[in-house]
């Protein structure tokens, strides 16, 4: 069974129920005029961007734009045109967009490129100063830097592999990391 219900006139209900039927009004306008032209926001967008993910992309955007401001839309019958002029200022703007980020991308790439290049002569050249610097050293020195420095072992375990007090393993790091910076500079 059906339930009858009443408005008053001049009433909220009455005003809702305008409002509804002025919205469903405005709802069936716009998907008869994008039945006319719903094809052309994408034909634009392909136009200008030459890509069709991207330019489906444009067009959903456009025409998403378009319902969301379709009341706003002063002279109905310009529809076509302001589709149009929507698609195309957005593939402008795709368009922008992915050339700025190629210009970044390849800005970014080249600097990359350029520093890594730069580190690693810095790194070679550096590489060769302190192995020459290391070879002036004496041979007690260098054994205790390289296994301590070097290779990471504790002052006890170099102790205990080349038989010399850990006191002693101390003293000849520090002369042997003084030496060397010294020779560095």
């Amino acid at each position: 069974m059906q339930e009858l219900v009443l408005i008053q006139p001049g009433g909220a209900a009455e005003r809702d129920w305008a409002k509804q039927a002025e919205n469903a009004a405005t709802r069936r306008e716009f998907e008869e005029r994008l039945a006319e032209c719903g094809l052309l926001a994408f034909r634009v967008a392909r136009g200008v961007l030459r890509n069709d993910a991207d330019a489906e992309d444009v067009a959903q955007e456009a025409l998403l734009r378009a319902y969301r401001r379709f009341e706003r839309l002063r002279d109905r019958r310009r529809f076509r045109a302001w589709l149009v002029r929507i698609a195309f200022r957005l593939a402008l703007d795709r368009a922008r967009s992915a050339k700025r980020r190629e210009q970044r991308e390849t800005l970014w790439s080249r600097q990359a490129l350029q520093v890594s290049t730069e580190d690693i002569a810095a790194s070679s050249e550096f590489q060769a100063r302190v192995e020459r610097a290391m070879k002036e050293l004496s041979p007690k020195l260098r054994l205790v830097l390289l296994l301590s420095a070097m290779e990471g072992h504790t002052t006890e375990e170099v102790a205990a592999m080349i038989g010399v007090p850990p006191g002693t393993v101390k003293s000849r790091l520090f002369f042997a990391r003084r030496q060397l910076a010294e020779k560095l500079r």
